[in-house]
C-alpha cells in the first residue's frame, strides 16, 4: 500500500458474525434515532430473512474455509423464535470450535439460558451502557430496570454460559460517569466487562469525535481507583486490549476502534439476517449469498465465490478516518442490520 496503511487481504477469515434479526427490543448508542426506528419502523418480511438451515449450510461452507468462531448477533438474536434449534445445527458442523451470542439479556430467562446451554452454545456477549438506572433507560428508550438485564446475566451464569463478557460502549458526557460503577459491579466476578470506544457505525446515530473517550483515558481512569496492569493477547487478532486487576479481582477489555484501529489484524467477517455478507463493520455494501442459495448454487459455487471476496477486500476504513484520510464512500450499514 503506497499510502503505509495496512493491506488485510493476507489475513484468514476465523470469524463469523451471523445476525439474525433486523429488529431489536431496545435502542443503544449505535441504533437509529427513535424518530427513524420508532414502532411504525419497517422491519424485513419472514421469507427474506435466512432459513436456519441456510444459515447453517452457509455456516458448513464457511467452516470448510477455516472459520472457527460463530458469533449469533442482530439486532437482537433472542427476538428469533426457537433459536436453540439453530445453535443446535452450528453445534453440529466439523470445525467449529466456538459458538457465542451477543444480546441485550432483557429477554434471557432461566430456562432460555439452560435450552440455548443445552443446545451447544458456549458464550454469551452482553451488550450494557449503563449501570445507574437513570443512564442505563436514558441510552436504551426502555421501560424496565438494569435489574432485568443483570437478572439475564445471572441466568446465563447459571446455565454455564460463561465467562460472560460486558459490552460498554462509552460516550463523553451521556454515560461515561458509569464507568468506575461499571467496573465496580462486576469487579470480583467471573464476568469481562469490554469499554469500547464510541464508534461512527451506520449514518443516523449523529456521531461525532469529540464524543469518543479514548480508551487511553478508560484505563487511567480506572487505574486510578484500582491498579490494572496489561495481560498478552489469548490469540492474534483478538480485538480487546486485555488488562487484570493488581489484586486479583478479574479482568477487563478495551476496544479502540477509534484511537487504534485494528483493521490489519481483523479475521470477521458478517452475515446479515437477509443473506449479504460484510467483509467490515463500516462496510457501505454486502454480497448477496441468499440469492446464491435459492438459485441453486453447489456448496463448492459458494465456497469459491466467498473465497473471492474475501481475497479481494481491502476494507480499513478505521485506519483511513484515523489517518486522516478521506473514505471515497462514506456511507456505512447500520448497527441495527448487520450486528456488532
Amino acid at each position: 500500500m503506497t499510502d503505509g496503511l495496512t493491506d488485510r487481504r493476507d489475513r484468514p477469515l476465523r470469524d463469523l458474525r451471523i445476525s439474525l434479526t433486523d429488529r431489536c427490543n431496545f435502542r443503544c448508542s449505535y441504533c437509529m434515532p427513535k424518530a427513524l426506528f420508532g414502532a411504525d419502523h419497517t422491519f424485513l418480511p419472514r421469507h427474506q430473512l435466512l432459513s436456519f438451515e441456510e444459515i447453517a449450510r452457509l455456516a458448513r461452507v464457511f467452516a470448510s474455509l477455516g472459520v472457527r468462531k460463530l458469533r449469533l448477533t442482530g439486532g437482537e438474536p433472542l427476538l428469533r423464535r426457537e433459536l436453540e434449534t439453530l445453535i443446535g445445527l452450528l453445534h453440529e458442523i466439523d470445525g467449529i470450535e466456538d459458538i457465542s451470542l451477543t444480546t441485550n439479556a432483557s429477554l434471557l430467562t432461566r430456562d432460555k439460558a439452560r435450552a440455548l446451554r443445552a443446545a451447544g452454545l458456549d458464550r454469551l456477549t452482553v451488550s450494557l451502557d449503563g449501570i445507574d438506572d437513570a443512564t442505563f433507560r436514558a441510552m436504551n428508550d426502555v421501560g424496565f430496570p438494569v435489574a432485568k438485564v443483570l437478572a439475564g446475566i445471572d441466568h446465563a451464569e447459571a446455565a454455564g454460559l460463561g465467562p460472560i463478557k460486558i459490552n460498554m460502549v462509552v460516550r463523553k458526557g451521556v454515560n461515561d460517569g458509569d464507568i468506575l460503577p461499571m467496573a465496580g459491579h462486576f469487579r470480583g466476578t467471573a464476568h469481562i466487562v469490554r469499554f469500547i470506544e464510541y464508534m461512527d457505525v451506520g449514518n443516523s446515530n449523529g456521531w461525532r469525535l469529540d464524543q469518543v473517550v479514548p480508551s487511553r483515558d478508560v484505563v487511567d481512569r480506572i487505574n486510578a481507583r484500582w491498579p490494572i496492569e496489561p495481560v498478552a493477547p489469548n490469540y492474534r487478532g483478538e480485538v480487546a486490549e486485555r488488562y487484570r486487576y493488581r489484586d486479583g479481582a478479574g479482568e477487563l477489555g478495551l476496544i479502540s476502534s477509534v484511537t487504534q484501529p485494528f483493521c490489519g489484524t481483523c479475521q470477521r467477517a458478517r452475515l446479515s439476517a437477509e443473506g449479504q455478507l460484510f467483509t467490515c463493520l463500516f462496510a457501505s455494501d454486502g454480497h448477496d449469498l441468499r440469492d446464491r442459495l435459492r438459485r441453486g448454487d453447489s456448496d463448492a459455487a459458494v465456497q469459491e465465490a466467498l473465497t473471492a471476496i474475501w481475497s479481494q477486500r481491502d476494507d480499513r476504513y478505521s485506519e483511513l478516518r484515523t489517518a486522516g484520510v478521506q473514505p471515497i464512500d462514506s456511507r456505512r450499514i447500520e448497527m441495527s442490520y448487520i450486528g456488532g
